[in-house]
């Protein structure tokens, strides 16, 4: 990250802060802020400290679960955070999005048993959707006017239509090998998903010129 001039140190008294994911999105992001100029040693520190700064003191990142960095960037704890499309739109927050950076990728889908088509059910029990978006099913199927019952899911969801917990499931897909290997198909593209810089709103006045600086570099670093 390029050192700030003379009269930006003197009107900079705090690092700022980004929350970052761990996980996917944190392995592609690492790469794009080498680029970039970032000193990102610390976050390839194979340790469990969750908070990491830069050698020149000018960043701190807070390592968190994806779904949480929209929290700690609505209440102002962290100034940035990086997360994707679909864990923004589930939480919600007051953020504004400066930047798409158009990493990690995929598409959030409703997914089943191959041989068997989504329908909506005859029964008059509602259709059971396993996962970890259940406001995002829920307004997905309720568009389509079907009454929809959410069983919340974080983990292996792919195991719930084959062991009956559930009809369906709604879930990241990404090449679609997995749901392949494990006999299941897409039936529904319900929306694209991609990661993006989220920025809370009073930070975006206050610090507005470390963070579009940091929004600089990160685009530079996609252009390397």
């Amino acid at each position: 990250m390029p050192k700030p001039s003379t009269r930006e140190e003197a009107t900079t008294s705090r690092p700022l802060t980004i929350a970052v994911p761990k996980g996917r999105i944190l392995q592609q992001l690492v790469p794009r802020l080498s680029r970039s100029g970032t000193d990102v040693q610390s976050l390839l520190d194979d340790d469990r400290t969750l908070i990491r700064m830069d050698d020149a003191g000018q960043l701190r990142f807070l390592l968190l679960k994806p779904d949480d960095v929209p929290t700690y960037v609505e209440y102002g704890v962290a100034d940035l955070g990086i997360v994707g499309r679909d864990s923004l739109q589930e939480r919600g927050g007051d953020v504004y999005i400066p930047l798409d950076l158009e990493i990690g990728r995929c598409h959030l889908a409703v997914a089943g048993k191959k041989g068997q088509p989504l329908r909506e059910r005859e029964d008059g029990r509602p259709l059971r959707v396993g996962t970890k978006f259940t406001g995002l099913a829920q307004q997905h199927f309720k568009k389509k006017g079907w009454p929809i019952e959410t069983v919340y899911l974080q983990g292996s969801v792919e195991l719930a239509p084959l062991v009956g917990l559930t009809d369906v499931i709604v879930d990241l897909v990404e090449s679609g090998r997995t749901l392949e290997e494990n006999g299941l198909e897409e039936f529904e593209t319900i929306q694209e998903v991609s990661t993006v810089v989220i920025a809370n709103r009073v930070a975006m006045k206050l610090h507005q010129t470390e963070i579009q600086r940091f929004l600089k570099a990160l685009t530079a670093g996609a252009a390397s």
